[in-house]
């Protein structure tokens, strides 16, 4: 495969996505200056779609796909807002020379904001399409009807969208007036589609930035400093121009680098810059046993978010409860380190880079390297690992880097394992304290929810520079300042407003700007451990309460749609109130409804308990989820399991771990993920609801699957567990 070949490929995880289906409504006219969706930030109809006089429709997105199945939802619904064959839709994506800004794919928000604006645009494109051929075949519109791109009149004549393409002007904004179809209308959405991405991945071809061969390309590699504060003494490069293979080395402050003909060259002389290389090292972090009170000394932002009954006197209780929850420092943890692929050529820049927002790299590139932004583009394919602000916006910059150095042949670099793990922002460590009072009948009378965390994204913005090297050159570059994204959706306290209907709450967001590791967003951000302590909490007050978890769950709640989703997973596992626990095998259950805006999911969990070594293994999880009209029913099953396993592997195993200089989980073996043998048997029942309006499912099932295993093992053990990773070692000094 040529390198402009696997330019137009796209990355993912074999791990598919959960969409939902917009059903938004028409635009009215006091509204006309307002788009729907990322229409409404690109509103020319030909930044979205181009019809092709060879018979063939090019789409064109800003979102990219990162094994969530995105492109494939998205030539769904224009395949059925086009009346095309999907086989004829060509989808360009993630290009800064040819796509729109839709900024990052992140947030589970593609279908809400990326899937509209297709669905109006195509909407917007067709009837362009039928009002032009209406003219030459001398019908009303609403007389003709398209099938696979020909249009026919009524006396069998007829015309294609192929035909009329040099005369279908679409040069034009868009103005979202054209009503979309309805469900009854829909052929391709609502149905499953294979994937579009997998077959390359599952026969082994090349699909990942790191499979990328351009001719003339030159490999790189990067010395990092030995901590995060080291300085560079001495540097004698001299014995590294020597190594075999190499063509340049590259020195910029602390940026140390080299280039080589080969990789295996580029590795060996990463080691000669490492003997080169003299530095003076600082100790700059916490004591890692002792990170959560550490953070709670920090000075801290306190943001009220929810405050509700406080003006009313307390109702007498009958018992108060309190709990205090803790979730470590999390990487991501990618199984392909990240890479880029980068070359200088007429004073223009080209990166092809797994960024999950190829316009914030290219702004913040422009800014490290001092350069027009109009000079630089951008190029996603797909990367063998993501979900979230791992070192793919850095590696990009250090693949510019070495580039600029290498007399504009292509260099690609591609992190070593520790790099990964040692330099990576990693997701946030969280401190969540809550306290409820009860009342007759087990009924909540208050709540407090209060949440110390940093800020849950520090990717490429428009204040300062947020590509690590920059911050290590001679002339470094100041990192943006740390910020909090707002409510509703929320970064450190998404989710801490809980969605239960309670008569006095107040939840307050503790903010902290000071960051001893770095931090960025991990899959989720705050809603894995609000929700991991909200429903952890939800159990052990239904349990003094005396009441089914289940049950006590649905006398708080008010939301039908939440209520449905508790209910069929209940009875899709078949749940049975009252069951002994402390046997070493228990069942737990967790609901929450993402971000309070995005898709419901109820989660049972079975786990077992192995009593020589503590081991917890999930045997089972059953889980229903309500995302709206689904587009790809097996991408939402597929998207759904991804995220049960990935929670599993939080939840049990996985924590960063680091001394007073250094972040010392740098391999596997520091840093264990759970296995394939360990993947519990899973379920997923979908609660498909046409017409209503998209809610994301990317992320909805991690708060859940954490908290129902949490339940699962306090009812196994007798024991509750409340700071993650439920490990082993944990449970065996209570359980073994």
């Amino acid at each position: 495969m040529t390198g402009l070949a696997l330019t137009r490929r796209r990355f993912g995880q074999a791990i598919a996505l959960t969409i939902a289906f917009s059903m938004a409504p028409r635009v009215g006219a006091a509204e006309a200056a307002k788009l729907p969706g990322s229409l409404e930030g690109n509103r020319m109809l030909d930044a979205w779609l181009r019809v092709n006089p060879d018979g063939t429709v090019t789409l064109f997105t800003g979102k990219v796909e990162l094994g969530q199945g995105i492109l494939t939802a998205l030539r769904q619904i224009a395949a059925d807002e086009l009346d095309v064959a999907p086989s004829r839709i060509r989808i360009v994506s993630g290009d800064t020379a040819q796509t729109p800004d839709e900024g990052f794919t992140a947030g589970s928000q593609s279908i809400e904001h990326g899937g509209i604006a297709v669905r109006y645009a195509c909407a917007e494109a067709r009837g362009i399409l039928v009002k032009l051929a209406a003219a030459k075949l001398h019908g009303a519109p609403d007389e003709l009807t398209v099938e696979d791109g020909t249009i026919a009149a009524r006396d069998g004549k007829s015309l294609t969208y192929w035909a009329l393409s040099a005369e279908a002007q679409l040069r034009r904004e868009a103005t979202a007036s054209v009503m979309p179809k309805p469900p009854e209308r829909l052929r391709y959405v609502g149905k499953s589609a294979p994937r579009l991405d997998i077959p390359a991945k599952v026969t082994g071809r090349a699909s990942f930035v790191q499979d990328i061969r351009l001719p003339g390309m030159l490999f790189g590699r990067v010395l990092r400093p030995p901590t995060y504060g080291a300085e560079l003494v001495s540097f004698d490069d001299a014995r590294v121009r020597r190594a075999v293979g190499v063509v340049a080395v590259v020195r910029d402050g602390r940026f140390l680098g080299v280039v080589a003909g080969r990789e295996e060259q580029a590795i060996a002389a990463r080691d000669e810059l490492a003997r080169a290389a003299t530095w003076r090292d600082e100790t700059a972090l916490p004591a890692s046993a002792d990170i959560y009170s550490y953070l709670k000394s920090l000075p801290a932002e306190d943001h009220v978010i929810s405050d509700k009954g406080g003006d009313t006197p307390p109702p007498a209780a009958l018992s108060s409860h309190a709990a205090t929850y803790t979730r470590p420092y999390t990487a991501h943890a990618s199984i392909g380190p990240s890479c880029a692929v980068a070359q200088f050529k007429d004073g223009l820049l080209t990166v092809w880079t797994h960024t999950q927002g190829v316009f914030p790299l290219r702004r913040d590139l422009a800014k490290a390297l001092d350069m027009d932004v109009a000079k630089i583009r951008c190029i996603h394919v797909q990367g063998s690992g993501c979900y979230g602000h791992n070192g793919a916006d850095d590696v990009a910059l250090d693949a510019a880097l070495l580039a600029r150095g290498s007399g504009g042949r292509p260099v690609k670099v591609q992190w070593m394992r520790d790099d990964e793990f040692g330099w990576e922002p990693n997701g946030p460590a969280m401190i969540v304290e809550l306290r409820a009072s009860l009342g007759a009948g087990g009924a909540i009378l208050d709540w407090t929810h209060d949440v110390w965390t940093n800020t849950h994204s520090t990717r490429p913005q428009q204040d300062g520079c947020n590509l690590l090297a920059s911050w290590h050159l001679a002339q470094p570059k100041a990192p943006g300042k740390p910020a909090i994204i707002p409510q509703p959706a929320g970064g450190g306290d998404r989710n801490a407003i809980p969605l239960y209907d309670l008569p006095r709450q107040r939840v307050t967001h503790h903010f902290i700007r000071q960051m001893p590791i770095r931090v960025s967003a991990l899959r989720a951000l705050g809603a894995y451990a609000n929700i991991f302590a909200i429903e952890s909490f939800m159990d052990e007050l239904a349990k003094a309460a005396r009441v089914d978890p289940v049950e006590f769950r649905m006398r708080h709640l008010n939301d039908e749609r939440a209520i449905a989703a508790i209910k069929a997973a209940a009875t899709y596992a078949g749940w049975q109130p009252g069951v002994p626990g402390g046997t070493g095998k228990g069942r737990g259950f967790a609901f929450a409804k993402y971000k309070n805006l995005s898709a419901y999911l109820a989660v049972v969990v079975d786990v077992e308990i192995e009593r020589r070594s503590g081991q917890a293994r999930v045997t089972k999880a059953m889980a229903a989820i309500d995302a709206g009209q689904v587009i790809n029913p097996d991408g939402l099953i597929n998207q759904t399991e991804g995220g049960i396993i990935q929670a599993a592997s939080w939840t049990l195993k996985e924590q960063v771990r680091f001394d007073a200089e250094r972040i010392t989980s740098r391999d596997w073996s520091g840093y264990p993920i759970i296995t394939f043998p360990e993947v519990p048997d899973i379920k997923v029942t979908v609660l498909d609801r046409p017409g209503e309006r998209p809610l994301g499912a990317g992320e909805a099932a991690q708060g859940p699957t954490a908290a129902a295993i949490g339940n699962a093992i306090a009812h196994a053990t007798g024991t509750r567990f409340r700071d993650l990773p439920l490990t082993a070692d944990r449970i065996k000094r209570v359980f073994g």
